[in-house]
């Protein structure tokens, strides 16, 4: 789409030299910290009262590579404060979370976005900026400025079918950053900017070149929340398939991880490793808001997030088969973050396994994960677990469930006299490297003969 050059009402100021982020998670706190350090007065906002007295002492409460060292320099350097509630600024970036709702529709929930918008209402002046990152479902852009026109009837809103630039612009730029490499990455990574009208589009670009080494692609509102939907729909599908095959080869008795490093030698095939499912805030999420905005229509992502939902029950259903034959056993769950070497257990399905294991056998499960702490901080459900160190795992235990692959558990030596379920593949990949070099060994010496 072609976004389109409006008239404007009357001349207002347009520099941006005050940022206010709302939302200091995942994705906003990193935001916040950059847009700070390209030498902009930057005040963070969260509902969340111990990560707003964090951020003001120059630390963090998520584990994020890079990322204490960042706030710590930006708010020594006092272009980064954080406070409870908005206060007025030239631009605001809204950056919070947008789950689905878990009553089995799984219809988008824009609670927080609208909770959000309706705090920044009272402080908004002619000439400023909106800019959500937060991922949404297509049309949450358009959404958010009929909000701010009830809100706030005093104030023009864009209307682009008309041609008409607004007091207020509006922009869509969500985040494209991996947790573990975050800080890196929201500098070098391609960035999307989808402005309501023309001049929306370029204050936002020209705000995020601040910091933003990588290129910034320009477009409309609904295309770049399509854009962010579609990307996080693609990874889901490619995963998807990786599950079902493991599905399929513990089927038909096939070691799933030879399987797939003998069948990516060809060199159009790259099959992802597959897992117990999949988690985070994105993938396991965003999904569903396509499927909710065309359902009819939108059938193999719902297909996709089906054979993704169903991979915990598959590995809880295998643990309790296992169970079956040692009735008695204790059961240690390695990993509980919905990823590898991360502190962010959001939509885990490792978690849930675990959670789902310790309720049927309470007291017979503990768990092990290298952020456990954090994870007692956040959810008030993982207090039912019991938390552990490998050893003491391995020592009490006589079955083990491996379920996310974080660093410290891929060296461990397999233990003996355990039965194990290698969702992870912490142990499985290292037998199939050892049954190739023995493969090839054997080649060699048929070969010398």
């Amino acid at each position: 789409m072609k976004l389109r050059i409006a008239s404007l009402r009357e001349p207002i100021s347009l520099e941006i030299r005050h940022v206010c982020v709302v939302g200091l998670g995942y994705v906003g706190l990193p935001a916040a910290a950059m847009f700070a350090k390209s030498g902009l007065n930057v005040t963070g906002v969260d509902v969340d009262e111990r990560t707003v007295n964090a951020v003001n002492e120059g630390k963090v409460l998520i584990v994020e590579p890079g990322l204490a060292e960042l706030v710590k320099g930006q708010v020594d350097a006092k272009r980064l404060i954080a406070t409870l509630k908005p206060i007025p600024a030239d631009a605001y970036i809204i950056a919070v979370p947008t789950p689905f709702r878990h009553d089995g529709t799984h219809a988008p929930d824009l609670s927080y976005i609208e909770s959000a918008i309706s705090s920044i209402a009272k402080s908004l002046k002619a000439g400023n900026l909106i800019v959500l990152e937060s991922t949404s479902p297509v049309g949450t852009t358009a959404h958010i400025i009929e909000v701010l026109r009830s809100a706030r009837p005093d104030l023009r809103m864009p209307a682009p079918e008309e041609a008409i630039e607004g007091d207020i612009d509006f922009a869509y730029s969500p985040e494209r950053v991996i947790p573990g490499s975050t800080t890196t990455e929201i500098v070098t990574n391609a960035r999307v900017i989808g402005g309501v009208t023309a001049r929306g589009a370029k204050r936002a670009h020209d705000l995020y070149k601040n910091f933003v080494e990588g290129d910034c692609y320009i477009t409309d509102d609904k295309t770049a929340e399509m854009v962010k939907l579609s990307e996080n729909a693609f990874r889901d599908l490619n995963i998807a398939f990786a599950n079902e095959i493991s599905v399929l080869c513990d089927r038909f008795g096939i070691d799933v991880w030879e399987m797939i490093e003998l069948a990516n030698r060809h060199p159009r095939v790259s099959i992802l490793s597959p897992g117990p499912g999949v988690g985070g805030h994105c993938i396991s999420v965003d999904p569903w808001f396509l499927v909710a905005g065309a359902p009819d229509i939108a059938r193999l992502i719902r297909t996709v997030r089906e054979v993704n939902d169903f991979k915990p029950h598959y590995v809880y259903r295998t643990v309790e088969e296992m169970m079956q034959r040692h009735p008695h056993a204790h059961i240690a769950c390695l990993g509980l973050s919905y990823k590898p070497d991360i502190d962010d257990f959001r939509e885990s399905p490792a978690l849930e396994i675990a959670l789902r294991l310790n309720a049927k056998w309470p007291g017979r499960v503990v768990a092990v994960d290298p952020h456990g702490k954090e994870l007692l901080e956040r959810d008030h459900r993982a207090g039912a677990l019991t938390l552990v160190s490998c050893s003491q795992a391995f020592e009490r235990c006589g079955v083990v469930v491996c379920l996310v692959p974080h660093q410290e558990f891929r060296f461990m030596e397999k233990p003996d006299n355990k039965e194990i379920i290698d969702v992870a593949g912490i142990w499985a990949k290292q037998a199939s490297e050892m049954h190739a070099r023995e493969a090839m060994a054997d080649v060699r010496s048929w070969t010398a003969a």
